[in-house]
C-alpha cells in the first residue's frame, strides 16, 4: 500500500530543475518520485537540441505521458525569447487585432507559440493569461493581460487556444479566479483582492465560464479574496474556490494546477507541507514545485505521510492520481514531435520576427 501511495504522490507533482543538464542528485530524486512532468525556465534552456535532451533525460524518469511545460505567453514571460526570438505580448497582439479588425492575428500567435514550444521538445505552454487588465494590477501584470474587459479576454484566449490546439500543444488558463484586482506580486506576497463575489462572477470569472470546455488546464492563484466566502485563504488551497466554484458551479472537468508552491504568496501563508496537503484537499490535481529539491521532497513526503495517516486522504490521493493519469494519456497520446532541421528552425525564427513586426505596425496604425 505504501508503494502505491508513493507512486500517487509523485504523479501529482510537476517539478523544476537547476540547470541545463541533469545532475546525479536530480536523477536520483526523479527516479524516486517519478513526477507527472517537468517545467523548464530560461536557466534551463540554451538551445533547442540541449532543451530536448534535458527533457528527454528528465521525462524518462517521470510517469508515462508526462508534461513538458514552459511559460511561453509572449512579452515579458517568454522562456524561449533568447534561444529563438521574442514573441509579442498578449496585450500587444490584442491591441493590434482590435485596431486592424484582424482577430486571426491572435490565432496566428497561438500557432507560432505552439510551433516554438514543440521545436524545443515541450508539449505544454502555461498560457494564456485570463486575468483582466485592470488599473490595480497594471504595475504587476504589465502587458501579460490581454484586455480590460471579460469579452476581450475571451476573444483573445479563444483564438490563442485554437492556435495551440491546431498543433497539438496543451494550454493552461491562469490565474484562477483572477489577479486583475491585485496590486501585489504573488511571487513575493499573498495578494488580498478586495473584489466582491458579484464583481468576480460577472467579470473576472467570465473567461473561465466561457472557455471551460476549451481549456485543457487551469492554474489556481495564490491570491486571497476576503470579500467573498473564500475569505483570507489563498485560492490554491481553498475548497470553496477550487471545488465549490470551479468544479461545481462552473463545471470545469479538466486538470487544475497550482501555481508554484515555492512562491511567497503561499509560503508566507503556510509551510509547503501544509500547502501541498491543503491543495489536494481543495481539489487541485497537480502541484508545481519549480526549483528547490528540498521543497520538492518536502511536498512529496508530506503527501505520503498524510496518505498513511488518513484513509480519506489516501483515497483522495489515489483517485486524483488515477484521474490525472487518464487525462495525461488523452492529452499526450501522440509521439513527441521531431526536432527541426537547422533550416526549419531558422524559418520559424524568421516567422516569429516578422510576426512581431506585423504586430508593431498594426499597433502604430490608426483605426480606420
Amino acid at each position: 500500500m505504501t508503494a502505491t501511495i508513493r507512486q500517487a504522490a509523485g504523479s501529482l507533482l510537476i517539478v523544476g530543475l537547476s540547470g541545463t543538464e541533469l545532475t546525479s542528485l536530480e536523477r536520483a530524486w526523479l527516479k524516486l518520485i517519478r513526477p507527472a512532468g517537468i517545467i523548464l525556465f530560461r536557466r534551463n534552456i540554451e538551445n533547442a537540441s540541449q532543451a530536448r535532451k534535458l527533457l528527454d533525460d528528465a521525462t524518462a524518469l517521470c510517469t508515462e505521458h508526462s508534461f513538458r511545460c514552459a511559460d511561453v505567453e509572449g512579452g515579458t514571460v517568454d522562456r524561449l525569447r533568447d534561444a529563438l526570438a521574442p514573441m509579442p505580448s498578449a496585450q500587444a497582439v490584442m491591441r493590434a487585432a482590435t485596431n486592424t479588425k484582424a482577430l486571426q492575428l491572435i490565432r496566428r500567435q497561438g500557432e507560432l507559440v505552439a510551433r516554438a514550444v514543440k521545436a524545443f521538445g515541450f508539449n505544454t505552454t502555461l498560457a494564456p493569461v485570463l486575468d483582466l487588465a485592470l488599473p490595480e494590477s497594471a504595475a504587476v501584470m504589465g502587458t501579460r493581460a490581454a484586455a480590460a474587459t471579460p469579452d476581450g479576454v475571451v476573444d483573445y484566449a479563444r483564438g490563442f487556444l485554437a492556435g495551440l490546439a491546431a498543433h497539438g500543444v496543451a494550454g493552461c488558463g491562469k490565474h484562477f479566479p483572477g489577479l486583475g484586482g491585485g496590486s501585489l506580486d504573488s511571487h513575493l506576497e499573498t495578494p488580498a483582492i478586495h473584489r466582491s463575489w458579484r464583481e468576480l462572477w460577472q467579470e473576472d470569472l467570465v473567461p473561465y465560464r466561457a472557455l471551460s470546455d476549451a481549456l485543457p488546464m487551469i492554474m489556481a492563484s495564490h491570491a486571497a479574496y476576503p470579500n467573498t466566502p473564500g475569505k483570507d485563504l489563498p485560492a490554491s488551497v481553498s475548497l470553496y474556490w477550487i471545488t465549490s466554484v470551479l468544479r461545481k458551479r462552473i463545471g470545469y472537468r479538466g486538470i487544475v494546477l497550482s501555481d508554484d508552491l515555492e512562491m511567497g504568496g503561499i509560503l508566507k501563508f503556510m509551510p509547503i507541507e501544509e500547502a501541498a496537503i491543503a491543495s489536494i484537499r481543495a481539489g487541485i490535481d497537480l502541484l508545481e514545485v519549480c526549483h528547490s529539491p528540498e521543497l520538492i521532497m518536502r511536498a512529496y513526503e508530506a503527501l505520503i505521510s498524510e496518505g498513511e495517516r488518513s484513509a480519506a486522504f489516501r483515497r483522495l490521493l489515489l483517485e486524483r492520481a488515477r484521474s490525472t493519469a487518464r487525462q495525461r494519456a488523452r492529452m499526450f497520446a501522440k509521439v513527441a514531435s521531431k526536432a527541426l532541421s537547422a533550416k526549419q528552425f531558422e524559418a520559424l525564427r524568421d516567422k516569429i520576427v516578422r510576426f512581431g513586426g506585423t504586430i508593431r505596425n498594426a499597433q502604430e496604425a490608426k483605426p480606420a
